[in-house]
């Protein structure tokens, strides 16, 4: 049975202990994992989603994730490269780890196990508690806490149900909300139509939302994200005349100054164990990072970067030069556009290194996508979709995307009026899907909207996909 709407003047106690009691907002995401209290600006704690492994044990946080190198050292992800849990325990545990550990200070200890409820007997009262609850329920994590999570908006039903049980078997939460990114990110835009074009660290996704409702057929998705312009700047290296050679930061004791181009001169750290393949591909990923950030640029236009003239142009352009961690250091002038531009046109993308990366199609470059995001909507909906284009994700800060993605859809679609929101502060990009969960969970209209743990006992983790639509 579904729950009815609440008065507006009633403080809903029974489902989420009052307004007085700030929600969480989880949002878990393929390179971090956010965190943070309802109502604010930016989440208060971010932790990478890779964890690490060793004897058998799993370590999360930055501060693990920094460390040197140890024996048998894995780096792992909970997560898959669609944004979607692969691995349940780990997921749990690094959520319980960001939630209770950082998020959280430490909880009293529970009043049955304080040392001042024992009997003359030497017995523990065990007395419930005022509304008829055992004392154990109250030791569970989040008693008092309701919890806004966020999912990727082509999640499993399973996956769904899984997320529901944990908060409320696991940690005990009195409401629970899940929402699908496109939708909060369109919310922290101040928009409840909008285009969503998710600039991710795993991939790109395109996702159509009317009135607060992400319109399924309009759902597209395409590899080329972060991981996939990662891959695009090794394979630069690997062309380039001297090839460069990627030594992580961890692996140089001492290094001395050289001319651009020349030999790198620097000392190496030896180990007394071998290093994994992946800590050292983990370590390589943050050197690839500080060049995507700092070199890589957009090709703004006009035109494709591949026709005649345009690599001749950037030529004579100002280069950036990059030092790499051992020392050797380079100027990139016409590589530095090239090495985006299959996003938006797969025939300039190089090749991949590997045979396990696919080469990006012209179906997956992200005008195409947007063109099939589209092309599933009503044909009415399409001019105020067009004029209200939100762009969202970390790869999307690159210099130049926005521009690039103006010359795009206004080729894509004349006449049409075409407006792109994208948020100016690096943080409101970042972390766009979790704000507008913080901002949805922080109305009083929402707190009717939370699924209470009465509703969940009636009808199950079945309950969520009848709810959050």
């Amino acid at each position: 049975m579904s729950q009815q709407p609440l008065s507006s003047a009633i403080q809903p106690t029974d489902v989420y202990g009052g307004d007085e009691v700030s929600a969480i907002v989880l949002d878990p995401g393929y390179s971090y994992t956010r965190a943070g209290f309802a109502g604010e600006e930016m989440p208060k704690q971010v932790i990478p989603s890779f964890y690490g492994h060793v004897n058998g044990s799993d370590l999360f946080g930055d501060n693990v994730m920094t460390m040197e190198p140890r024996a048998g050292f894995e780096v792992r992800n909970y997560m898959n490269r669609d944004g979607v849990v692969e691995d349940w325990d780990a997921a749990t545990k690094s959520w319980e780890y960001v939630l209770l550990k950082r998020l959280q200070p430490p909880r009293p200890t529970p009043i049955n196990k304080n040392g001042l409820n024992v009997n003359d007997d030497g017995d523990v009262a065990m007395d419930e508690g005022a509304n008829g609850e055992s004392v154990d329920e109250f030791e569970k994590p989040l008693f008092d806490t309701p919890l806004l999570m966020t999912e990727a908006p082509w999640n499993s039903t399973k996956a769904r149900e899984k997320s529901i049980e944990i908060a409320m078997e696991n940690w005990g939460t009195p409401g629970f909300w899940l929402g699908r990114n496109p939708v909060l990110s369109s919310f922290a835009a101040g928009k409840a139509t909008a285009l969503v074009v998710d600039v991710g660290g795993a991939l790109t996704s395109v996702t159509a939302v009317h009135d607060g409702m992400v319109l399924k057929r309009s759902i597209q998705k395409s590899p080329a994200g972060g991981a996939w312009l990662s891959s695009q700047i090794r394979s630069m290296w690997e062309n380039s005349d001297p090839k460069v050679k990627v030594v992580p930061r961890f692996m140089v004791e001492n290094k001395k100054p050289v001319e651009a181009g020349a030999p790198a001169e620097a000392r190496l750290k030896t180990f007394d164990f071998p290093i994994t393949d992946s800590y050292r591909a983990y370590e390589e990923e943050r050197v690839v990072k500080e060049f995507k950030e700092s070199v890589v640029e957009v090709w703004r236009g006009p035109g494709r970067f591949c026709v005649p003239g345009s690599e001749e142009y950037v030529r004579n352009q100002p280069g950036r030069v990059f030092e790499m961690p051992d020392g050797y250091n380079q100027m990139w002038r016409e590589q530095r556009y090239r090495v985006s531009e299959g996003m938006w046109d797969s025939e300039a993308a190089y090749a991949p290194l590997s045979n396990d990366e696919a080469r990006l199609t012209k179906a997956q470059t992200i005008p195409s996508i947007i063109k099939a995001s589209l092309d599933g909507v009503d044909v009415d909906l399409r001019p105020a979709l067009l004029g209200n284009v939100v762009v969202t994700g970390s790869t999307s800060l690159l210099n130049g995307f926005n521009d690039r993605l103006n010359v795009e859809l206004a080729a894509l679609f004349p006449g049409v009026k075409i407006r792109i929101h994208a948020a100016g502060l690096t943080s409101e990009r970042r972390f766009g899907a979790w704000i507008g969960g913080s901002i949805l969970a922080s109305l009083g209209t929402f707190h009717q909207m939370w699924i209470s743990k009465k509703e969940y006992e009636e009808n199950g983790a079945g309950i969520v996909e009848k709810r959050c639509k």
